[in-house]
């Protein structure tokens, strides 16, 4: 016991004893080189961001000469066809569906009757997953 006391003490002393000018250039140092990599962080993102740019506009020069084209090799008395965009999923409507899911393998899991407890999991995972989605659709609005 007094051994380790003895050596507690010695590395208490040694350890006080460092030079503080050592530990300022050390302290110093890592603060240059966290300022040197957070420069570096956003050199790199400047660059992905002119790269991004230059795509974007490549393929919006490439999207002008497609139309083009397409308006030079329609016959004049051709009629235009339209095609129509995908409706996406409302808020709401993936809020049930993912809530539908989640409540029905809840209620499987916790009831002891499997089948009833998914269906009833389900339906109230289905209208808190609704209500959330609305919720959401509502603050983006």
């Amino acid at each position: 016991m007094k051994n380790v006391l003895i050596a507690v003490v010695t590395f208490a002393l040694i350890v006080s004893c460092k030079d503080k000018n050592q530990q300022a250039s050390v302290g110093e140092e890592i603060q240059t080189n966290t300022i040197d990599s957070m420069k570096m962080v956003a050199i790199k993102q400047h660059t992905i961001d002119s790269m991004k740019i230059v795509s974007e506009t490549e393929k919006n020069q490439a999207r002008a000469k497609e139309i083009v084209v397409i308006r030079n090799q329609q016959p004049a008395a051709a009629s235009t066809t339209t095609t129509k965009s995908r409706k996406k999923w409302s808020g709401a409507a993936k809020g049930a569906v993912i809530g539908a899911g989640v409540g029905a393998i809840t209620g499987a899991i916790i009831s002891k009757k499997k089948g009833e407890g998914a269906i009833i999991g389900g339906l109230a995972g289905a209208g808190v997953g609704a209500g959330t989605g609305a919720i959401i659709d509502g603050a983006k609005k």
